[in-house]
């Protein structure tokens, strides 16, 4: 036995250090890329690992595939988004943007609701790992007029609100005494023969189509619907064999597509095509492409010519520890392509599966586990062309018409978040299937007070499909610079 010589102090029993506080992860970005990796964290993390603190401007993550059949009726604008505080029940929601990022500080600089309220300006937010998903936003280009008349097609609120003004238009048409009023409420043009602008238009079309029949004087010849794309083909994620048979299929409906021309002008109303022609119209629509947020550009962290995140195949900022990006606005090397240099393309099928690395890697790394690579072989691409309509290049199987429909269905159904959407949107088409179009216009849902304002003695605002509809876009970033003709395009 050691003896203790007198007057010596014992050595004080061996305490248990205290627990490392948990990790802090910011996520930048509510959509595909930073709900589905803040729900996987969610699930892994364990209990005082890490606490997830997600910035959203909007309350929810918007299905963006079934914004066309949304805008058409076929599906409820509810069920196209998944509530974000429902489904991230174990994360911290803050609604608002972030401006600016400060990476070598750990800070994020933030304008949130209750800022704006307060009239504090901004809050800043610290963090230890931090996920950049902001997505993207339209990419326009400095049309005459465009700002003016253009009308979105990337919100659910402009889907709806669309839908609405389509409805409106053939309201104004059917009632008016001016032939020239009547063409121009008629004739609608959407530039932009991706996705977004093929889709859109011709799930509009044929709702539109479907509606003349409660129209004593309106027949569908009556309705004029212009694409405008500035290149040789359309959708060319479907391949080039689908993409003119898709061209087709638009003018076989009276749809007048013009490949390799642009948009000129917009003004007072009236669309100018670089060919020369002019179409009066009270409806543009812009789905010319998209380009990344920009509170990319208002970061420390590296960025390519095109403004996109310069990052690794493991989902990481190129030379940037503990920042992370995936989706529109990430440039990840594409590991799986023949050709060195290639990166994956920005959509939702790259966006939803970089998730999933994205939220192993930072567990991993929290842990001090090995990371590993981001690798997706493309597997093809489906669009609707409308009810019972489609074309699809998957797997190197081309498919058109109902076929081509039924996978579109089938696929984004088993994509689209949380089993109470995925029945919802089931019992929708079920129903649609046994009844006839819903062909109501809810316009005045946009300006609810307008009517108590009158009544009140007010000026009524915003008339039902008057051109202040579209002045203000609702989510138009705010100093955002305007685009050069020649800036490449992300359309999807």
């Amino acid at each position: 036995m050691a003896e203790i010589s007198p007057g010596s102090t014992p050595a004080p029993p061996s305490a248990t250090p205290p627990p490392a506080p948990p990790a802090r992860i910011l996520v930048v970005g509510g959509g595909y890329v930073g709900m589905y990796t803040a729900l996987r964290l969610q699930h892994k993390l364990r209990s005082g690992e890490a606490e997830v603190t997600v910035v959203t401007p909007e309350p929810y993550m918007t299905y963006q595939p079934f914004l066309p059949e949304a805008a058409a009726g076929n599906i409820s604008p509810r069920h196209v988004v998944v509530p974000l505080r429902r489904v991230l029940s174990g994360c911290r929601i803050v609604l608002g943007e972030a401006v600016s990022i400060d990476h070598a500080k750990r800070t994020a600089t933030l304008r949130t609701l209750g800022a704006d309220e307060e009239g504090t300006g901004t809050v800043d937010v610290t963090y230890d790992e931090l996920v950049l998903a902001p997505g993207s936003v339209s990419r326009t280009l400095p049309v005459p007029g465009l700002a003016e008349h253009g009308i979105g097609f990337k919100t659910v609120e402009e889907a709806i609100g669309l839908r609405n003004h389509v409805i409106e238009q053939m309201d104004i048409a059917s009632s008016t005494r001016d032939p020239a009023l009547r063409d121009a409420a008629l004739t609608f043009v959407f530039v932009g023969g991706g996705y977004a602008g093929v889709e859109a238009l011709a799930e509009l079309e044929d709702m539109a189509r479907y509606a003349t029949r409660y129209y004593h004087n309106l027949k569908a010849e009556d309705l004029k619907w212009i694409l405008v794309e500035a290149t040789g083909r359309i959708l060319p994620e479907v391949g080039e064999e689908m993409g003119l048979y898709a061209v087709r299929e638009l003018r076989a409906r009276n749809i007048d597509v013009r490949l390799d021309t642009r948009l000129d002008s917009c003004e007072d109303r009236v669309a100018v095509l670089s060919d020369g022609t002019r179409f009066p119209t009270r409806t543009l629509v812009w789905t010319a492409g998209v380009k990344p947020h920009p509170v990319l550009a208002a970061t420390d962290l590296p960025l390519t010519a095109r403004g996109r995140l310069k990052c690794t195949a493991r989902l990481g900022v190129d030379g940037a520890e503990h920042a992370w990006a995936a989706g529109d606005a990430a440039a990840v090397p594409d590991v799986t392509a023949a050709e060195p240099g290639t990166e994956c393309a920005p959509n939702a099928q790259h966006a939803v599966r970089q998730a999933k690395v994205l939220a192993g890697n930072i567990l991993a790394s929290l842990r001090g586990e090995p990371l590993q690579d981001y690798r997706h072989k493309y597997a093809g691409s489906v669009a609707s062309l409308g009810l019972h309509k489609g074309v699809a290049h998957v797997y190197g199987r081309k498919l058109k018409g109902y076929p081509a429909w039924l996978m579109h269905r089938v696929y984004h159904l088993s994509r689209v978040p949380t089993f109470n959407r995925k029945a919802r949107v089931l019992a929708e088409w079920t129903l649609s299937g046994l009844f006839k179009r819903e062909i109501v216009s809810l316009g005045s849902l946009e300006h609810p007070r307008a009517e108590f304002e009158l009544a009140a003695g007010g000026k009524k605002t915003d008339s039902p499909g008057g051109p202040t509809t579209w002045d203000t876009p609702r989510h138009r970033p705010k100093d955002t610079p305007k685009d050069t003709p020649g800036e490449p395009s992300d359309d999807r």
